[in-house]
């Protein structure tokens, strides 16, 4: 049964970015907070995109604004981050893909392009396992692939030497918002690509009120699904697809290190079927400028025009 959203609002990040909205969806335990670009024609392609593990809903603000209006984008706060941070458990990855398809219901969204960066992409991959009717098309960002990971460190101490700074944030405070943005500006893999889009997606992070701002990720949220993302019904997601998938891979890392989540060598060995995933390097991109930097947006944006029928190739 679909449920229409509630309490629309409408908001704008800086004069260039395209006007987006935001709704509640009823799911499990109570609502998803979701963000909204809607399509210039009423009929438009609609993509739901999926946000990383302490990221959310305006990681995509980029990307929209490279896709103009083309198609209609929609991108929840997943459970446990951003407007979201409210919902209870259970967490994991399922309850995320579970969560989507409560999403598409509600708005009547028919069939979508699925994309997710990160985890999301992850998510993205269980989401079509687990709901195939839901998509005509996915693009998986810089994740959804088994990864390399040192096999000797507890769970959490894995998240913490994976994530760096993302996860540390989460037991920190600040005294205002222009100490949460300092903190994100000296980060490596933000240096270079600050922008409005970016200040407004770091900014949705915060809650609370001076002098104790923090981030709205649950830590007990981005615990069990860090710890379910490497777990075999998630991470061999990408092998059970029910149709065919672009993974685009950064070319450096979380932290701006030469070495990214992947490389040739890497993928090569991952035993991917290349009739079901097709893989491409996204040049000078990071783990997160993939997504929210200027060359990385405009690339993923592009493909999900092609996935979308929208353009002839992706190149």
């Amino acid at each position: 049964m679909s449920h229409p959203p509630r309490n629309p609002t409408t908001a704008r990040q800086d004069t260039a970015a395209p006007e987006h909205e935001e709704l509640l969806v009823p799911v499990s335990g109570g609502e998803l907070a979701v963000l909204r670009w809607p399509g210039a024609d009423p009929g438009a392609p609609v993509v739901l995109a999926l946000h990383g593990i302490t990221a959310n809903g305006l990681t995509w603000a980029r990307v929209a604004h490279h896709l103009a209006g083309r198609v209609t984008l929609v991108a929840p706060d997943l459970r446990g981050r951003g407007r979201s941070g409210k919902l209870p458990g259970p967490y994991g990855i399922a309850a995320h893909a579970d969560d989507m398809a409560a999403v598409v219901g509600a708005l009547d969204l028919g069939r979508v392009v699925l994309t997710g960066h990160s985890m999301g992409a992850f998510t993205a991959a269980l989401t079509a396992v687990r709901h195939p009717d839901l998509l005509s098309g996915l693009l998986l960002v810089d994740g959804g692939v088994a990864f390399p990971a040192p096999t000797h460190l507890a769970p959490d101490e894995l998240l913490t030497a994976v994530l760096g700074p993302a996860m540390r944030r989460l037991s920190m405070t600040f005294p205002d918002r222009g100490a949460y943005r300092a903190f994100w500006q000296q980060h490596p893999a933000f240096a270079h690509n600050w922008s409005p889009w970016v200040d407004a997606y770091i900014q949705r992070d915060l809650v609370g009120e001076e002098p104790e701002w923090r981030s709205s990720c649950r830590i007990e949220a981005v615990r069990t699904d860090g710890i379910d993302q490497l777990g075999e019904e998630v991470s061999g997601a990408v092998h059970r697809l029910p149709l065919p998938a672009v993974l685009l891979w950064a070319e450096r890392g979380l932290m701006n290190e030469p070495q990214g989540l992947y490389d040739e060598q890497w993928l090569a060995s991952a035993g991917l079927d290349p009739e079901l995933v097709r893989t491409r390097l996204v040049p000078g991109t990071n783990h997160y400028s993939i997504v929210v930097g200027d060359d990385g947006a405009r690339a993923v944006a592009r493909h999900l025009l092609a996935a979308a029928g929208l353009a002839e190739t992706a190149g």
